[in-house]
């Protein structure tokens, strides 16, 4: 619980560095795990350079977009009651995800939209959308985009 404190204190304090740091950090793990557990290339073969892609994309790219929307997000449809989380979510699901997706990963568009639409409209990951005004557009809003690159 300390960490996470610590974590909020500076995204309090420095918001955007912060998100984009987060969304960077969140990508290179993602590809990580990507290429240790589901490809299983070992250390030997691991791509250095592609996790610094991911990690590169992640705080030049998704960290800015992704936060810079959930803060549009949050004063178009300000409140955090669950009629609010639902009109977000499907705001965020219906319009952002396939342009934010169609930008990102045109290759493989349709398989990501569809894993896309799997996780961020789950239950579980629909409750980061109540926590918006209290987070502030923080990158653990970003999880369920950052879950799509990892399940790829």
């Amino acid at each position: 619980m300390a960490l996470w404190r610590a974590y909020q204190r500076a995204l309090t304090a420095h918001p955007w560095k912060v998100q984009v740091l987060t969304a960077g950090s969140l990508m290179g793990l993602g590809d990580i795990i990507s290429q240790q557990l589901v490809e299983r290339r070992g250390l030997r073969e691991h791509q250095a350079g592609r996790t610094l892609t991911m990690a590169s994309l992640g705080c030049g790219f998704v960290g800015p977009v992704v936060g810079g929307w959930y803060k549009v997000l949050d004063r178009l449809i300000p409140g955090t009651a669950k009629v609010d989380a639902l009109k977000k979510m499907l705001l965020d699901q219906g319009g952002f995800a396939p342009c934010f997706l169609g930008c990102f990963l045109p290759l493989d568009y349709p398989d990501a939209l569809i894993t896309n639409y799997y996780v961020g409209c789950c239950p579980v990951c629909r409750c980061h959308l109540e926590l918006l005004p209290v987070l502030e557009g923080t990158s653990a809003l970003s999880l369920p985009h950052s879950i799509v690159f990892i399940l790829q």
